[in-house]
This record gives C-alpha cells, structure tokens and sequence, in this order.
C-alpha cells in the first residue's frame, strides 16, 4: 500500500509540470480556457528564483489548448491526438517499424463489474507494442497472471500509466464498459 501512495502523489506532482513535456509534441492552438494548473513558479518543482524559468511554457497555457476532461490532468488526450492536437514521435530511429494495431480486447473476468474493452489503437499510437508486451502483459488470451484491479490500483498493469500520465482510474466506466446480459454474456452492440 506505501509504494501506492508513493505513485500516487507522484502522479499528483507529476501533472504539475506536464506542460513542459508538451513543448515537445507540437501542441495546437484551441479556444478552451481554463486556468486551475499551477505556474511553474508556484509548483514546487520549479526555482522561481531562476531566470531561465521564463523560458519554460507553463502548464495553463500548453494544457488549456487542448480537449478537455472533467478528471485527472484535465485534458482528454485521447482526442488531442485524434484531432490532431499533439502529433508525438512515433520513433527516436528512423529504422523502428511502427504498428498501429486496431484489435480491440474484451476482458470478461471482472466479476460482476461490466467487461473492460481494451483498444489497441489509442494504445499503439502512443507506445510500442515492447512498452507493454511480454513484461507487463503475455500477447496470448487469459495468459496474464494477476491481472486484478487489486492490483492495478497499486501501479501494475494498466497502473502503470493511468492515474500518472492518463486519466484515473476512479473513472470506472472508461474501461468497464461492456455490460452483461443476465447469463453474463457481454451484451450485443449493433
């Protein structure tokens, strides 16, 4: 439980300066204003006392151009990257293959949660399929040992990025998102 609230207020401190990471993705001018991210000069990552602190971006005005979201770091960068927002490098080599995969997983062992249905593609626009595949999880169904939310909520698995640098993991309905019938079948989607 410790090394979980260890992450967690790293993930709380880390999306304090997520917008210097933003100058390197080429952010995309946008018309939403919000002004709830703190400055760099009030962000305790930050010396407001150097000069060169007027050099960086701060986050209100990198993070407020992009789609919002009610929850986490406030911006839905699923959609920055859709509607082209942030175009992020694909690969640092230019001899890296990249593989968008568009192969959506449904996961049924989530008791009587509805079923979580895991995109590749938003996945695999970001990472390399190696970010994720053999370490944290086997490319082959139901071959994934100890794959719970228990789990999950101490920075494994899925953990490992969301509730740090992707939307949190109170948001349930995100990835349980395929309700059952009453035979617990996942529903029909026309």
């Amino acid at each position: 439980m410790r090394s979980f609230l260890i992450r967690f207020l790293h993930a709380h401190r880390l999306r304090k300066w997520l917008g210097v990471v933003l100058l390197t993705l080429g952010v995309a001018a946008s018309a939403v204003t919000v002004s709830h991210w703190l400055s760099l000069n009030q962000d305790d990552l930050h010396d407001p006392a150097n000069p060169d602190i007027r050099l960086l971006q701060n986050p209100a005005e990198a993070l407020s151009k992009l789609p919002p979201d009610a929850v986490g770091n406030q911006v839905n960068w699923v959609k920055a990257l859709e509607q082209g927002y942030i175009n992020p490098r694909t690969n640092i080599y230019p001899e890296t293959k990249i593989r968008v995969l568009d192969k959506d997983v449904l996961m049924q062992k989530t008791g009587e949660m509805p079923m979580v249905l895991f995109p590749h593609k938003q996945h695999t626009k970001w990472l390399d399929c190696s970010n994720c595949h053999e370490e944290l999880f086997k490319s082959k169904d139901g071959a994934t040992p100890g794959l719970n939310m228990f789990a999950i909520l101490q920075g494994e698995f899925c953990g490992r990025c969301h509730g740090a640098v992707s939307f949190p993991l109170t948001e349930c309905n995100r990835c349980h998102s395929v309700p059952r019938t009453a035979t617990g079948a996942p529903v029909k989607i026309p």
